[in-house]
Protein backbone atom coordinates (compact mmCIF):
# COMPACT_ATOMS: atom_id res chain seq x y z
CA UNK A 1 0.00 0.00 0.00
CA UNK A 2 1.16 3.45 -0.27
CA UNK A 3 3.29 5.02 3.06
CA UNK A 4 -0.13 8.09 2.94
CA UNK A 5 -3.25 7.65 1.59
CA UNK A 6 -6.21 9.87 1.60
CA UNK A 7 -9.62 9.18 1.40
CA UNK A 8 -12.27 12.23 1.13
CA UNK A 9 -15.70 10.74 3.09
CA UNK A 10 -17.67 14.20 2.38
CA UNK A 11 -17.02 17.08 1.13
CA UNK A 12 -20.05 19.10 1.44
CA UNK A 13 -21.05 21.77 3.96
CA UNK A 14 -23.32 21.65 7.01
CA UNK A 15 -26.45 21.03 5.16
CA UNK A 16 -24.73 18.28 2.29
CA UNK A 17 -25.82 18.53 -1.06
CA UNK A 18 -28.60 17.96 -2.29
CA UNK A 19 -29.93 20.49 0.60
CA UNK A 20 -33.33 19.59 1.74
CA UNK A 21 -36.13 21.76 -0.27
CA UNK A 22 -33.54 23.01 -2.78
CA UNK A 23 -34.03 22.59 -6.56
CA UNK A 24 -31.26 24.01 -7.87
CA UNK A 25 -28.73 23.05 -10.42
CA UNK A 26 -25.93 21.62 -8.21
CA UNK A 27 -28.41 20.20 -5.67
CA UNK A 28 -30.86 18.27 -8.73
CA UNK A 29 -27.36 17.47 -10.78
CA UNK A 30 -26.59 14.00 -12.11
CA UNK A 31 -22.93 14.32 -11.57
CA UNK A 32 -22.44 12.36 -8.56
CA UNK A 33 -19.86 14.58 -7.98
CA UNK A 34 -22.28 16.90 -7.01
CA UNK A 35 -23.68 14.75 -4.16
CA UNK A 36 -21.64 15.64 -1.21
CA UNK A 37 -21.77 14.37 2.40
CA UNK A 38 -20.61 16.87 5.52
CA UNK A 39 -16.54 17.03 5.36
CA UNK A 40 -14.55 14.49 6.58
CA UNK A 41 -11.81 12.52 5.98
CA UNK A 42 -9.87 8.87 6.43
CA UNK A 43 -6.22 8.58 6.46
CA UNK A 44 -4.97 5.11 6.31
CA UNK A 45 -0.73 4.35 6.33
CA UNK A 46 1.23 1.24 6.58
CA UNK A 47 1.18 1.54 11.00
CA UNK A 48 -2.63 3.18 11.81
CA UNK A 49 -5.54 4.64 10.25
CA UNK A 50 -7.64 7.69 12.01
CA UNK A 51 -10.69 9.88 10.65
CA UNK A 52 -10.31 13.62 10.60
CA UNK A 53 -14.24 14.16 11.99
CA UNK A 54 -17.54 12.22 12.20
CA UNK A 55 -20.45 14.16 10.94
CA UNK A 56 -23.84 13.46 10.75
CA UNK A 57 -22.95 10.99 7.73
CA UNK A 58 -19.98 9.33 9.32
CA UNK A 59 -21.37 5.77 9.58
CA UNK A 60 -23.12 6.25 6.03
CA UNK A 61 -19.39 7.10 4.93
CA UNK A 62 -17.85 4.11 6.57
CA UNK A 63 -20.26 1.73 5.18
CA UNK A 64 -19.81 3.42 1.35
CA UNK A 65 -16.01 2.93 1.73
CA UNK A 66 -15.70 -0.18 3.76
CA UNK A 67 -13.90 0.95 6.60
CA UNK A 68 -13.38 -1.46 8.80
CA UNK A 69 -9.61 -0.28 10.48
CA UNK A 70 -9.53 2.78 13.05
CA UNK A 71 -6.93 4.01 15.42
CA UNK A 72 -7.70 7.54 16.42
CA UNK A 73 -10.54 10.06 15.50
CA UNK A 74 -9.04 13.61 14.98
CA UNK A 75 -11.94 16.57 15.23
CA UNK A 76 -11.18 19.84 14.32
CA UNK A 77 -14.20 21.99 15.67
CA UNK A 78 -17.42 21.11 17.68
CA UNK A 79 -19.82 22.10 14.62
CA UNK A 80 -22.31 19.27 14.57
CA UNK A 81 -21.76 18.75 11.19
CA UNK A 82 -18.03 17.77 12.63
CA UNK A 83 -19.00 15.78 15.16
CA UNK A 84 -22.74 14.24 15.49
CA UNK A 85 -21.61 10.85 14.09
CA UNK A 86 -19.12 10.43 16.99
CA UNK A 87 -21.37 7.65 18.51
CA UNK A 88 -20.85 5.77 15.50
CA UNK A 89 -17.11 5.54 16.26
CA UNK A 90 -18.32 2.76 19.24
CA UNK A 91 -18.05 -0.18 16.22
CA UNK A 92 -14.16 0.68 16.61
CA UNK A 93 -14.20 -0.36 20.25
CA UNK A 94 -15.96 -3.50 20.12
CA UNK A 95 -13.74 -5.53 22.77
CA UNK A 96 -14.56 -5.09 26.40
CA UNK A 97 -11.62 -3.60 27.41
CA UNK A 98 -11.08 -1.25 24.04
CA UNK A 99 -10.58 2.62 23.45
CA UNK A 100 -10.44 4.81 20.70
CA UNK A 101 -7.88 7.95 21.46
CA UNK A 102 -9.97 11.28 20.41
CA UNK A 103 -7.66 13.86 19.77
CA UNK A 104 -8.48 17.64 19.73
CA UNK A 105 -8.42 21.32 21.20
CA UNK A 106 -9.53 21.85 24.42
CA UNK A 107 -12.91 23.84 23.73
CA UNK A 108 -13.90 21.01 21.39
CA UNK A 109 -12.98 18.16 23.55
CA UNK A 110 -15.16 20.21 25.94
CA UNK A 111 -18.12 20.22 23.94
CA UNK A 112 -17.86 16.17 23.32
CA UNK A 113 -17.15 15.53 26.67
CA UNK A 114 -20.28 17.32 27.35
CA UNK A 115 -22.25 16.52 24.26
CA UNK A 116 -21.17 12.65 24.91
CA UNK A 117 -20.99 12.69 28.65
CA UNK A 118 -22.35 8.44 28.81
CA UNK A 119 -19.16 7.71 26.27
CA UNK A 120 -16.54 9.63 28.52
CA UNK A 121 -17.56 8.80 31.87
CA UNK A 122 -16.58 5.22 31.94
CA UNK A 123 -19.69 3.87 33.82
CA UNK A 124 -20.64 2.23 30.58
CA UNK A 125 -18.12 -0.80 29.17
CA UNK A 126 -20.44 -2.71 27.13
CA UNK A 127 -18.86 -4.09 24.19
CA UNK A 128 -20.86 -2.40 22.37
CA UNK A 129 -20.64 1.18 23.61
CA UNK A 130 -18.53 3.64 22.82
CA UNK A 131 -15.10 3.83 25.06
CA UNK A 132 -12.74 7.33 23.81
CA UNK A 133 -9.43 7.80 25.16
CA UNK A 134 -9.60 11.82 24.98
CA UNK A 135 -5.91 13.56 24.67
CA UNK A 136 -6.64 17.41 24.23
CA UNK A 137 -3.60 18.65 21.77
CA UNK A 138 -1.45 21.35 22.72
CA UNK A 139 1.21 20.75 19.97
CA UNK A 140 2.69 18.23 17.65
CA UNK A 141 1.64 14.42 18.17
CA UNK A 142 2.46 11.21 16.31
CA UNK A 143 -0.37 8.84 14.91
CA UNK A 144 2.38 5.61 14.14
CA UNK A 145 5.09 7.12 11.97
CA UNK A 146 3.07 10.33 11.17
CA UNK A 147 4.00 13.37 13.11
CA UNK A 148 0.22 15.20 13.42
CA UNK A 149 0.67 19.20 14.12
CA UNK A 150 -2.26 21.31 14.77
CA UNK A 151 -2.76 24.06 12.38
CA UNK A 152 -4.66 27.11 14.59
CA UNK A 153 -7.02 28.76 11.99
CA UNK A 154 -10.25 30.95 12.51
CA UNK A 155 -14.10 29.89 11.57
CA UNK A 156 -15.87 32.97 12.25
CA UNK A 157 -15.79 33.05 16.50
CA UNK A 158 -14.35 29.52 17.06
CA UNK A 159 -10.77 28.65 16.36
CA UNK A 160 -10.66 25.63 14.34
CA UNK A 161 -7.88 23.20 14.34
CA UNK A 162 -6.93 22.23 10.47
CA UNK A 163 -3.94 19.62 10.75
CA UNK A 164 -0.65 18.81 8.72
CA UNK A 165 0.72 15.38 8.45
CA UNK A 166 4.27 14.82 8.30
CA UNK A 167 5.97 11.70 7.46
CA UNK A 168 10.31 10.98 7.16
CA UNK A 169 10.94 14.79 7.07
CA UNK A 170 8.07 15.68 3.94
CA UNK A 171 5.07 17.66 4.89
CA UNK A 172 2.84 15.73 2.92
CA UNK A 173 -0.48 17.28 4.07
CA UNK A 174 -2.00 19.93 5.57
CA UNK A 175 -5.61 19.80 6.03
CA UNK A 176 -8.04 22.63 7.16
CA UNK A 177 -11.70 22.14 6.20
CA UNK A 178 -13.58 25.39 7.93
CA UNK A 179 -11.50 28.63 7.51
CA UNK A 180 -11.66 31.88 7.04
CA UNK A 181 -8.02 32.74 7.48
CA UNK A 182 -5.40 31.49 9.50
CA UNK A 183 -3.34 32.59 12.26
CA UNK A 184 0.11 34.08 11.67
CA UNK A 185 1.77 30.99 13.36
CA UNK A 186 0.02 28.37 11.01
CA UNK A 187 1.98 29.83 7.75
CA UNK A 188 5.51 29.10 8.52
CA UNK A 189 4.32 25.55 8.98
CA UNK A 190 2.67 25.01 5.84
CA UNK A 191 4.66 26.57 3.69
CA UNK A 192 5.57 24.46 0.46
CA UNK A 193 3.22 21.25 1.62
CA UNK A 194 2.97 19.07 -0.75
CA UNK A 195 -0.99 18.70 -1.15
CA UNK A 196 -3.35 21.11 0.43
CA UNK A 197 -7.20 20.72 1.25
CA UNK A 198 -8.89 24.10 1.67
CA UNK A 199 -12.26 25.44 2.91
CA UNK A 200 -13.96 26.61 -0.27
CA UNK A 201 -17.20 27.48 0.39
CA UNK A 202 -18.56 28.84 -2.72
CA UNK A 203 -17.66 31.77 -5.22
CA UNK A 204 -19.47 34.94 -3.31
CA UNK A 205 -17.75 36.22 0.10
CA UNK A 206 -18.49 34.10 3.41
CA UNK A 207 -18.39 35.69 7.00
CA UNK A 208 -16.99 32.31 8.50
CA UNK A 209 -15.37 30.56 5.61
CA UNK A 210 -13.10 31.07 2.47
CA UNK A 211 -14.16 31.51 -0.68
CA UNK A 212 -12.82 30.13 -4.07
CA UNK A 213 -10.58 32.86 -4.59
CA UNK A 214 -9.51 33.12 -1.28
CA UNK A 215 -8.44 29.35 -1.01
CA UNK A 216 -6.42 29.51 -4.21
CA UNK A 217 -4.78 32.86 -2.72
CA UNK A 218 -3.78 31.16 0.59
CA UNK A 219 -2.20 27.94 -1.56
CA UNK A 220 -0.76 30.50 -3.69
CA UNK A 221 0.42 32.01 -0.57
CA UNK A 222 2.52 29.00 1.14
CA UNK A 223 3.36 27.42 -2.08
CA UNK A 224 1.45 24.55 -2.21
CA UNK A 225 2.12 22.03 -4.72
CA UNK A 226 -1.29 20.41 -5.45
CA UNK A 227 -4.67 21.84 -3.67
CA UNK A 228 -8.49 19.98 -3.62
CA UNK A 229 -10.88 22.50 -2.32
CA UNK A 230 -13.34 21.16 -0.25
CA UNK A 231 -16.30 22.24 1.76
CA UNK A 232 -18.74 22.95 -0.95
CA UNK A 233 -22.06 24.69 -1.08
CA UNK A 234 -24.65 24.38 -3.63
CA UNK A 235 -23.80 27.51 -5.27
CA UNK A 236 -20.64 25.44 -6.77
CA UNK A 237 -20.48 22.88 -9.42
CA UNK A 238 -17.85 20.63 -9.56
CA UNK A 239 -17.83 20.54 -13.42
CA UNK A 240 -17.87 23.96 -13.50
CA UNK A 241 -15.30 24.72 -10.94
CA UNK A 242 -13.09 21.90 -12.33
CA UNK A 243 -12.77 24.01 -15.60
CA UNK A 244 -11.91 27.81 -13.88
CA UNK A 245 -9.45 26.75 -11.71
CA UNK A 246 -5.73 27.51 -12.18
CA UNK A 247 -3.07 24.40 -12.63
CA UNK A 248 -2.12 22.08 -10.02
CA UNK A 249 -5.88 22.67 -8.21
CA UNK A 250 -8.31 20.47 -7.87
CA UNK A 251 -12.33 20.23 -6.54
CA UNK A 252 -12.48 17.24 -4.10
CA UNK A 253 -15.47 14.77 -4.14
CA UNK A 254 -16.84 12.24 -2.01
CA UNK A 255 -14.75 9.37 -2.71
CA UNK A 256 -11.96 10.66 -4.21
CA UNK A 257 -9.10 8.61 -3.10
CA UNK A 258 -5.57 10.27 -3.33
CA UNK A 259 -1.86 8.36 -2.66
CA UNK A 260 0.37 10.61 -1.15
Amino acid sequence: MSDFELTFLGTGTSTGIPMIGCKCTVCTSDDPRDKRDRSSVYIKTPECAWVVDTGQDFRHQCLREDITELDAALFTHAHSDHIMGFDDLRRFTLPVDASLPVYANEHCMGMLKRIYEFAFNGENRYPSYLKPDPHVVHGPFTLGETEVTPLPVQHGKVQTNGYLFRRAGRNVLAYIPDCKEAHPETFPLVQDVETLVIDSLRYSLHPTHMNVDEAVAFAHKIGARKTYLTHFQCEVSHARLEQELPPGFQPAYDGLRLKL
